[in-house]
């Protein structure tokens, strides 16, 4: 029961950040607007660390003797986050990424107890400096939105 929660938890968090990639690779490509400047390295910041999540949470699957998902496919079946449709003012782009990152925050929250119930406090851990980073990330775009 134990590798099977892991093994859950971790893939739904590869296919998350997938899908965060790409959506944070269209937003740094069609941002238009006089925030153009900063949006765009923000933007880039976020899929390089995206990159960063995916591999160290694969790798730990691996670790774990479970099986990373690798294909769009998967990753859109499981990923409890949509991919960008359609054009986007640069806030609503933002605003996007905003929800998508309180939804990455709530799981991340509710993952890091069960895997600390089932006695696996490493990939707990892993997750609670995956939750600082997304938090400090999702302050900075709420600052940027005036909230």
């Amino acid at each position: 029961m134990a590798h099977e929660k892991q093994t859950e938890i971790l893939n739904r968090h590869v296919s998350n950040w997938n899908v965060l990639f790409v959506k944070l690779h269209n937003y740094h490509w069609y941002v238009k607007g006089p925030h153009f400047f900063t949006l765009h390295e923000k933007f880039e910041e976020l899929y390089d660390e995206a990159a960063g999540h995916i591999d160290e949470l694969a790798e730990r699957l691996l670790a774990v003797d479970g099986k990373p998902v690798g294909t769009m496919k998967e990753y859109l079946n499981i990923s409890t986050i949509k991919e960008a449709e359609g054009e986007k003012s640069a806030e609503q782009m933002v605003q996007d990424l905003v929800k998508d990152f309180d939804k990455v925050v709530e799981e991340l929250k509710s993952d890091i107890e069960k895997l600390e119930d089932v006695g696996d406090e490493p990939t707990a851990d892993m997750l609670i400096g995956v939750r600082q980073s997304v938090e400090k990330h999702n302050w900075m775009l709420k600052s940027f939105l005036g909230e």
